[in-house]
Protein backbone atom coordinates (compact mmCIF):
# COMPACT_ATOMS: atom_id res chain seq x y z
CA UNK A 1 0.00 0.00 0.00
CA UNK A 2 1.12 3.78 -0.90
CA UNK A 3 1.99 6.94 1.01
CA UNK A 4 0.06 9.68 0.08
CA UNK A 5 2.00 12.62 -0.11
CA UNK A 6 0.42 15.87 -0.65
CA UNK A 7 1.99 18.90 -1.49
CA UNK A 8 0.63 22.41 -0.36
CA UNK A 9 1.50 25.95 -0.79
CA UNK A 10 3.60 27.15 1.75
CA UNK A 11 7.43 28.05 0.73
CA UNK A 12 9.35 24.77 1.67
CA UNK A 13 9.02 22.35 -1.59
CA UNK A 14 12.86 21.30 -0.19
CA UNK A 15 11.32 19.34 2.26
CA UNK A 16 8.68 17.81 0.07
CA UNK A 17 11.46 16.43 -2.12
CA UNK A 18 13.48 15.22 0.85
CA UNK A 19 10.73 13.14 2.00
CA UNK A 20 9.52 11.51 -1.38
CA UNK A 21 13.06 11.04 -1.71
CA UNK A 22 13.30 8.91 1.65
CA UNK A 23 10.14 6.87 0.92
CA UNK A 24 11.42 6.07 -2.15
CA UNK A 25 15.19 5.07 -0.94
CA UNK A 26 12.92 2.83 1.76
CA UNK A 27 11.24 1.04 -0.48
CA UNK A 28 7.67 2.59 -0.35
CA UNK A 29 5.34 3.38 -3.09
CA UNK A 30 3.84 7.15 -3.09
CA UNK A 31 0.89 8.38 -4.45
CA UNK A 32 1.09 12.35 -4.75
CA UNK A 33 -0.82 15.22 -4.74
CA UNK A 34 0.56 17.99 -5.81
CA UNK A 35 -1.84 21.50 -4.83
CA UNK A 36 -2.35 24.08 -7.97
CA UNK A 37 -1.04 26.62 -5.36
CA UNK A 38 2.38 24.41 -4.51
CA UNK A 39 3.02 24.63 -8.32
CA UNK A 40 3.58 28.50 -7.95
CA UNK A 41 5.72 28.13 -4.99
CA UNK A 42 7.59 25.04 -6.80
CA UNK A 43 8.16 26.89 -10.05
CA UNK A 44 9.07 30.23 -7.63
CA UNK A 45 11.84 27.96 -5.63
CA UNK A 46 13.09 25.87 -8.12
CA UNK A 47 11.98 27.40 -12.00
CA UNK A 48 10.70 23.75 -12.33
CA UNK A 49 7.44 24.12 -13.87
CA UNK A 50 5.01 21.23 -12.66
CA UNK A 51 2.75 19.82 -15.28
CA UNK A 52 0.08 16.94 -15.17
CA UNK A 53 0.88 15.69 -18.84
CA UNK A 54 4.64 15.66 -17.93
CA UNK A 55 4.85 15.11 -14.03
CA UNK A 56 6.90 12.13 -14.27
CA UNK A 57 9.48 14.19 -16.40
CA UNK A 58 9.19 17.61 -13.84
CA UNK A 59 9.00 15.46 -10.44
CA UNK A 60 12.58 13.69 -11.90
CA UNK A 61 13.95 16.70 -12.12
CA UNK A 62 12.61 18.00 -8.70
CA UNK A 63 13.99 15.51 -6.66
CA UNK A 64 17.30 15.63 -8.50
CA UNK A 65 17.95 18.72 -6.99
CA UNK A 66 19.61 19.48 -3.78
CA UNK A 67 18.25 22.26 -1.60
CA UNK A 68 20.85 24.61 -2.89
CA UNK A 69 18.80 24.60 -5.86
CA UNK A 70 21.80 22.57 -7.51
CA UNK A 71 20.55 20.42 -10.06
CA UNK A 72 21.72 16.61 -10.62
CA UNK A 73 22.41 16.48 -6.55
CA UNK A 74 20.60 13.23 -6.32
CA UNK A 75 19.81 10.50 -8.71
CA UNK A 76 15.81 9.38 -7.68
CA UNK A 77 13.88 6.23 -9.53
CA UNK A 78 10.75 7.53 -9.24
CA UNK A 79 8.86 4.37 -10.90
CA UNK A 80 7.49 3.95 -7.32
CA UNK A 81 4.92 7.31 -8.00
CA UNK A 82 1.81 7.56 -9.30
CA UNK A 83 0.60 10.67 -9.51
CA UNK A 84 -3.18 12.48 -9.44
CA UNK A 85 -4.13 15.60 -10.50
CA UNK A 86 -5.46 17.67 -7.58
CA UNK A 87 -8.40 18.75 -8.98
CA UNK A 88 -9.64 14.90 -9.65
CA UNK A 89 -12.29 14.10 -6.84
CA UNK A 90 -12.51 11.18 -8.18
CA UNK A 91 -9.35 9.96 -7.94
CA UNK A 92 -8.06 6.46 -5.57
CA UNK A 93 -7.46 8.73 -2.44
CA UNK A 94 -10.28 9.87 -2.33
CA UNK A 95 -12.31 7.16 -1.24
CA UNK A 96 -12.13 5.27 2.07
CA UNK A 97 -12.12 2.14 0.43
CA UNK A 98 -8.61 3.07 -1.24
CA UNK A 99 -5.72 1.38 0.19
CA UNK A 100 -3.15 3.24 1.79
CA UNK A 101 -0.91 3.84 4.80
CA UNK A 102 -1.65 7.32 5.35
CA UNK A 103 -0.55 10.85 4.36
CA UNK A 104 1.93 13.27 4.95
CA UNK A 105 0.85 16.93 4.15
CA UNK A 106 4.79 18.59 3.69
CA UNK A 107 4.86 21.50 3.56
CA UNK A 108 1.21 22.46 4.49
CA UNK A 109 0.18 26.06 4.51
CA UNK A 110 -2.33 27.75 6.46
CA UNK A 111 -4.60 27.25 4.28
CA UNK A 112 -4.59 23.39 4.01
CA UNK A 113 -4.40 23.24 7.52
CA UNK A 114 -7.95 25.21 7.94
CA UNK A 115 -9.17 23.32 5.33
CA UNK A 116 -8.40 19.84 6.76
CA UNK A 117 -9.48 21.09 9.87
CA UNK A 118 -12.33 22.19 8.81
CA UNK A 119 -13.76 18.87 6.68
CA UNK A 120 -13.76 21.39 3.50
CA UNK A 121 -12.50 18.70 1.07
CA UNK A 122 -12.18 21.57 -1.78
CA UNK A 123 -9.31 20.02 -3.73
CA UNK A 124 -8.05 16.24 -3.53
CA UNK A 125 -5.07 17.15 -1.18
CA UNK A 126 -8.17 18.21 1.51
CA UNK A 127 -10.31 15.29 0.19
CA UNK A 128 -7.55 13.25 0.64
CA UNK A 129 -6.57 14.08 4.50
CA UNK A 130 -10.25 14.01 5.44
CA UNK A 131 -10.27 10.35 4.34
CA UNK A 132 -7.15 9.45 6.60
CA UNK A 133 -9.04 11.24 8.90
CA UNK A 134 -12.27 9.83 8.95
CA UNK A 135 -10.76 6.14 8.55
CA UNK A 136 -8.15 6.23 11.53
CA UNK A 137 -4.87 6.46 9.63
CA UNK A 138 -1.69 8.25 10.17
CA UNK A 139 -1.47 11.83 8.89
CA UNK A 140 1.38 13.94 9.48
CA UNK A 141 0.82 17.69 9.25
CA UNK A 142 4.13 19.54 8.37
CA UNK A 143 3.11 22.92 9.20
CA UNK A 144 5.55 25.41 7.91
CA UNK A 145 4.01 28.91 8.05
CA UNK A 146 5.08 31.66 10.56
CA UNK A 147 3.58 33.40 12.93
CA UNK A 148 1.02 31.23 13.52
CA UNK A 149 -2.05 33.63 14.20
CA UNK A 150 -4.86 31.84 16.91
CA UNK A 151 -6.90 30.53 13.90
CA UNK A 152 -4.38 28.62 13.10
CA UNK A 153 -3.36 27.28 16.31
CA UNK A 154 -7.09 26.13 16.68
CA UNK A 155 -6.95 24.45 13.33
CA UNK A 156 -4.08 22.39 14.67
CA UNK A 157 -5.80 21.32 17.48
CA UNK A 158 -8.26 20.21 16.27
CA UNK A 159 -6.06 18.38 13.81
CA UNK A 160 -4.25 16.84 16.93
CA UNK A 161 -7.67 15.69 18.63
CA UNK A 162 -8.29 13.99 15.33
CA UNK A 163 -5.62 12.03 15.58
CA UNK A 164 -3.06 13.66 13.00
CA UNK A 165 0.58 14.38 14.16
CA UNK A 166 1.24 18.08 13.69
CA UNK A 167 5.04 18.47 12.88
CA UNK A 168 6.64 22.02 12.68
CA UNK A 169 9.29 22.58 10.02
CA UNK A 170 11.58 23.35 12.49
CA UNK A 171 15.13 22.29 12.16
CA UNK A 172 16.93 21.27 14.91
CA UNK A 173 20.89 21.96 15.27
CA UNK A 174 22.24 18.82 17.74
CA UNK A 175 22.63 16.69 14.33
CA UNK A 176 25.47 18.81 13.41
CA UNK A 177 24.22 20.24 10.19
CA UNK A 178 26.69 21.88 8.19
CA UNK A 179 24.63 22.79 4.60
CA UNK A 180 21.16 23.35 3.89
CA UNK A 181 20.57 19.76 2.80
CA UNK A 182 21.55 18.96 6.49
CA UNK A 183 18.64 21.28 8.09
CA UNK A 184 15.73 19.98 5.21
CA UNK A 185 16.67 16.13 6.02
CA UNK A 186 16.09 16.64 9.65
CA UNK A 187 12.77 18.37 9.21
CA UNK A 188 12.14 15.35 6.77
CA UNK A 189 13.17 13.10 8.69
CA UNK A 190 10.83 13.47 11.87
CA UNK A 191 7.76 13.50 9.59
CA UNK A 192 9.29 10.37 8.32
CA UNK A 193 9.65 9.65 12.33
CA UNK A 194 6.03 10.89 13.08
CA UNK A 195 4.74 8.27 10.13
CA UNK A 196 7.05 5.55 11.33
CA UNK A 197 9.19 4.89 8.12
CA UNK A 198 12.49 4.43 8.85
CA UNK A 199 15.41 6.33 7.48
CA UNK A 200 18.85 7.49 7.85
CA UNK A 201 18.20 11.16 7.37
CA UNK A 202 19.82 12.77 10.64
CA UNK A 203 21.98 12.22 13.07
CA UNK A 204 20.12 11.20 16.29
CA UNK A 205 20.42 12.44 19.87
CA UNK A 206 22.18 9.67 21.71
CA UNK A 207 22.89 11.99 25.37
CA UNK A 208 25.95 13.04 24.60
CA UNK A 209 27.13 16.64 24.72
CA UNK A 210 29.14 18.08 22.12
CA UNK A 211 28.58 15.25 19.94
CA UNK A 212 27.77 17.07 16.95
CA UNK A 213 30.81 19.37 16.90
CA UNK A 214 33.38 19.35 14.37
CA UNK A 215 36.17 16.79 15.14
CA UNK A 216 38.89 19.19 13.26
Amino acid sequence: MPWIVGVSGASGTPYAAAVLRALLAAGESVDLVVSRASRLTLLDETGISFRDAHWRHDLREWLARGADGKPGTFDVDVSGVRHWSAGDLAAGPSSGSYPVKGMLIVPASTACVAGVALGLSKDLLQRSASVTLKERRPLVVAVRETPLDGRTLRHLVTLDDAGASVVPASPAFYAGATHIQDLVDFVAGRVLDAAGVGHDLYRRWRGDLGGARPTT
